[in-house]
């Protein structure tokens, strides 16, 4: 475990004791630590920095070993409004349910996979749409939604975009139009599709 999965599985497991953190739950952790650290970079103004993650960690450190009681009650909120917009925005698909609506957005993102591989700067892309959901009051899923909101918007026009640079901007500024006005809806944005048997095994 990392210094940032050490200090959210406390808090999470303090909100929610129902959580496996360290098992089935595992997902759950490694998704919060992502938001967690996007959050930060923002908050910190560490976005399109190359050294962002070590910059970041370094202030993490110094601020437990030196404001360890402000830093656990930040956390402590935060997490609390994290898991809130986990139960909004999160949809668990059991079996076939709804499975109409996933096909055809995975079908659009798998179409653009080819070239979301391609791009070069895709790390880059993704970093602002993140920055864009996190701004507009959305922490939850950010990594995942960014690469989705990116690869839809691909996909749905993919014969008009090539691999320039002209093509790439338009793709970021279409996207981060979509980024905010996702961010004003309502209702599940993440679905995670799970085996009728994940149930029936008692694992949850």
């Amino acid at each position: 475990m990392n210094f940032v999965e050490l200090l959210l599985s406390e808090k999470l497991k303090s909100k929610n004791p129902m959580l496996d953190i360290l098992g089935s739950d595992r997902k759950i952790l490694q998704i919060a630590c992502q938001d967690f650290t996007n959050y930060l970079k923002v908050l910190w103004n560490l976005v399109g920095k190359e050294a962002s993650e070590y910059e970041l960690t370094n202030k993490l450190e110094e601020l437990y070993q030196k404001e360890q009681k402000e830093l656990e009650e930040f956390i402590d909120l935060w997490t609390g409004i994290w898991l809130k917009k986990w139960g909004e925005r999160v949809k668990l698909l059991i079996g076939n349910e709804d499975t109409k609506r996933w096909n055809k957005i995975t079908k659009i993102i798998n179409n653009a996979e080819p070239i979301w591989r391609t791009l070069p700067n895709r790390r880059e892309m993704q970093e602002v749409v993140v920055s864009t959901l996190v701004k507009n009051g959305e922490i939850c899923g950010t990594l995942i939604l960014s690469e989705n909101l990116l690869k839809m918007e691909l996909g749905e026009h993919r014969r008009k975009y090539a691999n320039t640079k002209e093509q790439t901007l338009n793709v970021v500024n279409n996207t981060l139009r979509k980024a905010k006005e996702l961010s004003r809806s309502k209702g599940p944005l993440i679905f995670v599709k799970i085996d009728k048997g994940y149930y029936n095994n008692g694992e949850v």
